[in-house]
């Protein structure tokens, strides 16, 4: 039986199911998010219709995922033996809990691909014998405290997952009623701006909020922290979701404060940004406690965020609106970054929204995707639309150099870092000078949010570039547990005024964090080096410090300002950025297939994009696309 079968399109939906798949026993049917959940007293015939199920959902348009009724499902100790005898011991089992609410049980394992199985067989036979729809997940080798209690948070808050994914379900699968189609953009933060990125698609039928993040250089207090939400065509009762491409707050950070106001609709986004996105949310709220700087929302919200997100794979497309289907690709920018491929009204108009991307392979990740189903309109960051930035040889050989240069001098080396990204990316980089001798062995420290942030990368190394993630699962040399690797919690100041070592700590604009720390106790002495690594926004100490300011002021944890006299080496070492310099923008815009008929340019100075603008203009693409560079509160129709 189905509740509040509302339309003849969807009876005829459920009907085909049922005349298909009756041998299974069904006993109901229930919408639970984009997925429509077949509940059957049967399972074990399920294999015979295998091909059929495959052909429902092509017919139908829709993800259908088969489950057993929960008065056939074995017995949990029973089914616990039936997975331990079936699981080789290798995979080394640390958990398995039960979600009695959608028939699901999670097992935790250190090797989850022998849980998993050569094509899925393993996981496929644990359903057949136990009746329970198994999710596996890696137990990683560095503890993560973030990615333990947020499993621990879904598996404890069952019972409302379920109730609202069955209402996210029927908002979505909701039939189309307007004749007049058409598809609106709107630009609410990082348009002629870094920082506070949103973007509003609309069309008759929905709502679609694309990122809704902080500014990191704005104050606290200012109107230029927020995007603006406060237009009248946003009432979060209408928003049909929200889409995070990756757990940078400047894209993520205000998404608990829609929750706080109102919102209570599905998030969507990768399995790694959906825990990067919380401990990088309830880091903010921490710091901004202790720095005075309140936040307007709570941790209650962030635990409501997780509850109410859907995690994705690259490439898994997926229903999230009556009209718009959403498909995230490889955005290359940091672990789980996604550019949001969005197909509105049956091909009626198809947008990319790249948020952040690297159009270059690194260390750490491979290079930005740009083959996509059909695209209209593009929406593009261009952060260093109006510069090149120089090849990785020669980058890692200038960072190679000043961290010779300071500690032959008997100095300390502080690199700001982003927790998320660059920390990870420096690491792989002084583990490989280590390793191949070409820096002293000191010791290198890494701050708590850092390695808690490393810890979560190790939970999916799946998601890795092709080489460290062949290190990680093949050759089981993983340069995240290397021995050069000191983890330290927060400001240390015997560190600060000690022995000679590297220091990676956060925050990479040095606007909070340890970082900041560290920076006061080291700038003085003229032994030591500061490195940025990651782009310094306008408004930022790391943006006085790096333009040469040779005395800055900084606020106590009192509230009084302190005088720092900068002597201290100041280096700034372009080319480890997770952004797409002009040229790799460039080269995305020429091998981009199919080629765009509009071109929206965001996430950039203003100076930034519209030399990028010219820049497109003057280049031979072998296309010429419509270029926009709005500012906020523009509304585009594309459609």
């Amino acid at each position: 039986m189905v509740n509040r079968l509302a339309s003849l399109d969807r009876f005829n939906r459920i009907s085909l199911i049922y005349s298909e798949l009756k041998e299974l026993g069904i006993t109901r049917i229930e919408y639970e998010g984009p997925t429509i959940a077949v509940y059957v007293k049967k399972p074990a015939l399920i294999t015979e219709k295998g091909e059929v199920i495959k052909k429902i959902a092509k017919d139908i348009k829709k993800r259908i995922v088969i489950k057993a009724d929960p008065s056939v499902r074995k017995d949990k100790k029973e089914a616990v033996e039936i997975i331990k005898n079936l699981v080789p011991a290798e995979a080394e089992i640390v958990d398995i809990k039960f979600d009695d609410d959608l028939g699901e049980v999670l097992i935790k394992a250190k090797k989850p691909g022998l849980v998993i199985g050569k094509g899925g067989s393993l996981q496929q036979r644990i359903f057949a014998e136990t009746f329970w729809k198994a999710e596996i997940v890696r137990e990683p080798p560095i503890k993560s405290r973030t990615y333990d209690s947020i499993l621990e948070h879904i598996y404890n808050e069952t019972e409302y997952r379920a109730k609202i994914l069955k209402v996210f379900g029927e908002r979505i699968h909701r039939e189309t009623i307007f004749q007049d189609k058409y598809v609106r953009i709107t630009a609410l933060g990082g348009f002629l701006e870094v920082g506070r990125s949103a973007v509003l698609v609309e069309t008759p039928e929905s709502k679609v909020l694309l990122d809704v993040g902080l500014n990191p250089s704005a104050n606290m207090f200012g109107e230029k922290l927020f995007p603006k939400l406060d237009i009248d065509q946003l009432k979060m009762e209408e928003l049909d979701a929200v889409v995070i491409t990756h757990a940078h707050l400047d894209h993520c950070g205000m998404v608990p404060f829609l929750f706080k106001y109102g919102y209570e609709g599905p998030v969507y986004t990768t399995v790694p940004t959906r825990d990067i996105m919380a401990l990088m949310q309830l880091d903010s709220l921490d710091v901004a406690e202790k720095e005075g700087k309140p936040i307007p929302y709570s941790a209650k919200e962030v635990r409501k965020e997780l509850l109410h997100t859907i995690t994705l794979d690259y490439g898994e497309v997926t229903d999230i609106a009556p009209d718009i289907r959403l498909t995230f690709y490889n955005a290359g920018h940091i672990l789980g970054s996604g550019m949001a491929h969005l197909h509105i009204g049956d091909g009626k108009h198809n947008i990319v929204y790249t948020g952040d991307f690297k159009y270059a392979k690194t260390k750490l990740l491979d290079k930005a995707n740009t083959e996509f189903p059909r695209v209209d309109t593009l929406i593009m960051e261009t952060t260093y639309g109006a510069q090149d930035q120089p090849n990785r040889e020669e980058s890692e050989l200038e960072l190679l150099e000043i961290i010779n240069k300071t500690l032959n001098k008997g100095g300390k080396v502080l690199i700001p870092v982003l927790a998320v990204g660059r920390g990870q990316e420096i690491m792989l980089i002084i583990n490989d000078f280590m390793k191949k001798k070409l820096i002293p062995e000191v010791p290198v420290y890494v701050t708590g949010l850092v390695d808690e942030v490393t810890a979560i990368h190790n939970a999916y190394p799946e998601w890795l570039g092709r080489e460290v993630r062949e290190e990680i699962l093949y050759k089981d040399e993983n340069p995240f547990t290397s021995e050069h690797f000191k983890r330290i919690e927060g400001y240390k100041e015997d560190i600060a005024k000690g022995e000679p070592s590297i220091i990676l700590a956060t925050s990479g604009m040095l606007n909070g964090g340890p970082a900041v720390e560290f920076f006061k106790t080291m700038a003085p002495d003229p032994k030591n080096a500061i490195i940025f690594v990651s782009y310094q926004a306008e408004g930022t100490l790391g943006r006085k410090v790096r333009d040469g300011a040779k005395e800055v002021q900084i606020l106590d944890r009192d509230g009084r300002v302190e005088s720092i006299q900068i002597n201290m080496e100041v280096e700034a070492v372009e080319g480890f950025s997770g952004h797409s310099d002009k040229r790799q923008l460039l080269n995305f815009l020429r091998n981009i297939e199919p080629k765009p008929k509009n071109v929206i340019l965001n996430h950039g100075e203003a100076s930034s994009i519209r030399a990028f603008a010219n820049y497109i203009r003057e280049d031979r693409l072998g296309y010429k696309p419509n270029i926009y560079t709005p500012a906020i509160l523009d509304s585009l129709r594309v459609a």
